[in-house]
C-alpha cells in the first residue's frame, strides 16, 4: 500500500476536522457516517447527488430546500409531480429541466441497489452512483471527483488525465475498505479543493504543501 494516501487523509483531518457529510435536512453531523440511513434520508441523498451535478452544493441545497418546503422529498409525493412542476421546484440547481427528467428516471428504478443497476438509470453516471452507494447506503465505494483528481495530480501521486476508474482503484487499493473512512476522506478532499486546491490554487497555509510537488502549477515568476 502507498502510505502517502493515508498520510494525506490524516493531514486533512487534522486541518479541517470531521465534515459531517452528507448533509441531511440541511444539517451536517459528524455522527451521520456512523449509523445506517433511514429510507427518507437515503432518498434525500440520492436526489441531492443528481441535483449536485454540474453545480455547486449551495445551489443544489437551495433546490432541496424548495422540495422540502413543498413536501416533495418523498418518493411517492415526488412521483405525483409532473416533470414541469418538479423542474420549477429545482430551478436553483441549474439544468433544471434535464435534472427533472433524470429524477423522474431515478424514481422508476425498482431493481436491487447495486452499482451495475444504478448505472443503468439514465442520467446517473459513476460519480453520482458512487455517491449514492457510499453516502446513502454505506457501501465501501470511493467517490472520485474533480477535486480528488486535481489534488492528487498536483501532488504528483497520479496523472492529470487519470480516468475515474483508475483513480478510484488507486484509492481503494491503498485504503481499508471502510465506508466511514471513504465518506470522511471524500468530504475532506472537497473541502480542501474549495479552500486551497482551487483551479487557481491558494498554496499559502495549505496543509499538504510539504508533500505537494505542485505539478502543473505555475510559479509566481511565470504568472
Amino acid at each position: 500500500m502507498d502510505g502517502q494516501v493515508m498520510k494525506v487523509y490524516r493531514l486533512l483531518l487534522d486541518a479541517y476536522g470531521e465534515q459531517g457529510w452528507w448533509p441531511v435536512g440541511g444539517t451536517c453531523s459528524a455522527s451521520f457516517k456512523k449509523r445506517k440511513r433511514i429510507p427518507t434520508e437515503r432518498f434525500e441523498i440520492c436526489v441531492g447527488t443528481i441535483l449536485a451535478q454540474n453545480t455547486t452544493w449551495k445551489n443544489a441545497e437551495k433546490a432541496l430546500e424548495n422540495l422540502r418546503e413543498a413536501d416533495a422529498l418523498h418518493k411517492e409525493r415526488m412521483g405525483k409531480l409532473s416533470q414541469k412542476e418538479l423542474a420549477t421546484l429545482i430551478r436553483a440547481a441549474g439544468y433544471y429541466k434535464m435534472k427533472a427528467k433524470k429524477l423522474k428516471e431515478f424514481l422508476k428504478y425498482s431493481g436491487r441497489i447495486s452499482r451495475e443497476g444504478l448505472l443503468g438509470v439514465w442520467g446517473c453516471g459513476p460519480e453520482t452512483v458512487d455517491s449514492m452507494l457510499l453516502y446513502a447506503y454505506g457501501q465501501p465505494v470511493f467517490v472520485v471527483d474533480a477535486y480528488a483528481r486535481r489534488i492528487f495530480s498536483r501532488m504528483g501521486l497520479c496523472k492529470k488525465n487519470i480516468t475515474y476508474e483508475e483513480l478510484q482503484k488507486y484509492f481503494e487499493g491503498n485504503l481499508p475498505a471502510d465506508p466511514k473512512l471513504y465518506n470522511e476522506y471524500h468530504a475532506l478532499l472537497v473541502e480542501h479543493g474549495k479552500l486551497h486546491c482551487r483551479a487557481t490554487p491558494e498554496c499559502s497555509g495549505c496543509p499538504l504543501e510539504r508533500l505537494c510537488k505542485k505539478k502543473g502549477i505555475k510559479s509566481t515568476k511565470e504568472k
